[in-house]
């Protein structure tokens, strides 16, 4: 019935990734969308929320809510800029660089396994397509 749906395929796939990247974070105690923005803050420290929420591809007050949960969690913190004390940049704790590499080892493992499942070949042409998609229809 729906076999020509991108909204339905797209949506189930999402749901069966979000499981596997789910698990993989949960010994961590964050949510796969915190632990990727947390990935963008360790490699990129120093940006803004608008900078991060546009890196994502998510909007402003969805990376609002997402650093909230990291800065509960001691992971990330928020400065004032020089240029501007309205405007925060985003860097990494201590405890968030203790676990970068752990994070960037659990992300790895969900990233082989399904290249696994269905072949590499294939895993790497879905991901050019999904992206070559969104960027046509942003």
């Amino acid at each position: 019935m729906f076999d020509h749906c991108l909204f339905f395929n797209t949506t189930a796939l999402a749901r069966i990734v979000d499981k596997e990247w789910t698990r993989a974070f949960k010994p961590f105690g964050i949510t796969p969308s915190q632990a990727f923005l947390l990935r963008v803050v360790l490699n990129h420290p120093g940006l803004s929320q608008h900078e991060l929420a546009t890196e994502l591809t998510i909007s402003r007050p969805t990376a609002t809510r997402l650093l909230d949960g990291l800065q509960a969690l001691h992971l990330v913190e928020r400065r004032s800029t020089a240029a501007d004390a309205r405007h925060w940049a985003v860097y990494p704790t201590s405890e968030a660089e203790a676990i970068h590499a752990a994070i960037n080892k659990a992300s790895g493992e969900v990233t082989r396994r399904i290249q696994q499942q269905i072949g590499k070949e294939n895993f790497d042409e879905t991901v050019a397509r999904v992206r070559s998609v969104c960027s046509a229809l942003k």
